[in-house]
């Protein structure tokens, strides 16, 4: 039991809430204390499963420290923190709590031996996370939360299911590498699949990031979706029909990115393009996949945070986040413009900058598979990219035209933690090898071999030639206020369209069917109900002979009834 307390993502939990006690600089400074307490708790943490607790007959290893948990777990650290320098400008103590807890949850499950530990954290990270959403205080804002919670939950039921058919069966909740065709596998992936955003599975995440709070969507964008690739990888790696899951994943987000208006909706299809080389590296499974997968996780907490900080100081300043609203904004804020350009490069893939050095190695493991179509699938993927989030981003909200939107540089904090951000996504392109180290698996790799700069400068330059023909011939598409309907057409149009043909269904019936019903009946009541009056023909004086008719009638009756049986 005191092996399980000493568990990082605890301390982050307990710590945030214990947040609403403080006021001012003690809970800054107890926010900017609290990760990197955590984090050296986790670095102390030794090798192995740890923590173990009975529960139900069940044995939970509440920590599992190995190189694949450990390096989700020290990004996650490092994305709290940073995600505490961004917010440090608030005074919203339900968006402080609510991220510090939600931090702590996908930390623990990161680091959880079991399912059933797994599945407690899982279900804290949705209830946790949906506060994010519903700090913004609109009407659109609890919409979007309350479908974000159901669907997040969802993802919790398979897996509680999952677990129940797999202990069932095999009498265990260890976490390890899972076929499909054993026992709640299925579940159990299809639970994971949501939170990874599997397409038709991913609109929940375009739904409710970009109606989060300035700070809500940074905190959002970093532990849902890669908790999901961490246990895929932990449970699933190798798994085959993820290689084509990926694959569709990098490719379908590119078209809806270029016609979204909204730019932290762009950044969410982004999000779930990137997801999809990670999901594509585990469904390869080699061990270069594996590091690659977790490597570019690794990097896209940090540049998608990137992105994501200067939309949301836009945001913040501007009071819009539309392409359409936006432009010559490098006027005014020039330094988040510089960091959104680094963000932009790094998620775009040039050399020197960090995705180049993680995104490349599950090229190079596809490519050694021989999987061509994939690589192909994937090199198509990568410049599409650089069209939605490399350019699109930083030009039609800095640089288009002038909009005449003029406002102050972002708050102080806002701009470290762009800053640091920055750095670290430079630091890891210049010098990948303290990266590398963390790794699950021993890698000897190098990204800056000539070949590969020369595919990736010219696949860049191709896109961004492409990028500056379509727009100055006028092809590219606009930038107009707009609602682009996604999977989500299903629940906004289809539905309703459903439910109004049915309903007119039913009332065409009733006309036809159930109205000359009820009136034949009616008629029939009031007939009979006029022979019942007091001046009815029931009431009338008989006569002897008609009375002796019906009496030798009813006898008849009887007589032949009682023939019969």
């Amino acid at each position: 039991m005191t092996e399980a307390l000493l568990n990082p993502a605890l301390l982050m939990i307990g710590g945030g809430l214990l947040l609403p006690l403080l006021r001012d600089w003690p809970r800054k400074l107890f926010m900017l204390l609290l990760p990197a307490a955590s984090l050296a708790v986790l670095i102390a943490l030794p090798d192995g499963d740890g923590g173990a607790i009975q529960f139900f007959g069940m044995t939970m290893e509440t920590i599992r420290v190995d190189r694949l948990s450990f390096i989700f777990a020290v990004i996650f650290h490092i994305a709290a923190w940073l995600a505490v320098i961004y917010a440090l400008h608030l005074k919203d103590t339900l968006q402080h709590v609510a991220a510090t807890v939600y931090a702590g949850a996908a930390i623990g499950a990161v680091l959880a031996g079991d399912l059933v530990t797994l599945m407690l954290y899982w279900e804290l990270t949705a209830l946790s996370s949906v506060f994010l959403i519903w700090a913004r205080r609109t009407e659109r804002a609890y919409r979007v939360g309350m479908r974000y919670l159901i669907i997040q939950v969802g993802s919790g039921v398979l897996l509680i299911a999952g677990i129940a058919v797999r202990y069932v069966a095999t009498g265990s909740v260890d976490f390890e590498r899972m076929e499909l065709a054993e026992p709640g596998a299925l579940l159990i992936f299809l639970a994971f699949g949501i939170k990874c955003a599997f397409p038709l599975m991913h609109n929940w995440l375009q739904d409710a990031y970009p109606e989060a709070t300035v700070t809500g969507t940074v905190v959002l964008s970093a532990f849902t979706t890669k908790l999901a690739v961490y246990a895929l990888a932990r449970g699933f790696p190798g798994t085959e029909e993820l290689i084509w899951i990926g694959a569709a994943m990098t490719l379908f987000p590119i078209f809806f990115a270029v016609i979204e208006n909204d730019l932290r909706r762009v950044l969410a299809y982004s999000l779930n393009n990137q997801l999809g080389f990670m999901v594509c590296g585990i469904g390869v499974g080699t061990e270069l996949a594996i590091n690659g997968a977790a490597a570019h996780a690794f990097a896209h907490i940090l540049y998608k945070s990137l992105l994501f900080m200067a939309m949301g100081a836009v945001l913040y300043r501007v009071g819009t986040i539309k392409a359409s609203e936006l432009g010559g904004l490098y006027k005014s804020m020039p330094w988040t413009a510089a960091f959104c350009i680094v963000g932009s490069m790094s998620i775009s893939a040039f050399p020197l900058l960090s995705g180049f050095v993680t995104k490349s190695m599950i090229l190079t493991a596809v490519a050694e598979e021989h999987l061509w179509v994939v690589w192909l699938m994937l090199l198509f993927a990568s410049a599409g990219v650089l069209d939605h989030s490399g350019i699109k981003i930083p030009f039609f909200s800095f640089f288009a035209h002038d909009s005449g939107k003029r406002c102050d540089e972002a708050p102080l904090n806002m701009l470290l933690a762009m800053g640091f951000t920055a750095v670290l996504c430079i630091a890891i392109g210049l010098y990948p090898a303290p990266l590398y180290a963390l790794l699950p698996f021993d890698i000897d790799y190098n990204a800056y071999t000539t070949t590969h700069v020369i595919t990736q400068l010219q696949l860049l330059l191709f896109a961004a030639a492409g990028f500056a023909v379509l727009y100055r011939r006028g092809w590219y598409p606009p930038e107009i206020p707009s609602l682009n309907l996604d999977v989500d057409w299903t629940y906004r149009r289809f539905a309703p369209a459903v439910w109004d043909s049915a309903l007119r269904l039913l009332a065409t019936g009733r006309d036809r069917v159930l109205m000359p019903l009820s009136s034949f009946a009616l008629r029939s009541a009031t007939r009979a109900s006029t022979a019942l009056r007091p001046n009815g023909r029931i009431a009338d004086a008989w006569t002897t002979g008609t009375m002796v008719l019906w009496t030798a009638v009813l006898l008849g009756l009887f007589l032949l009834a009682s023939l019969m049986r």
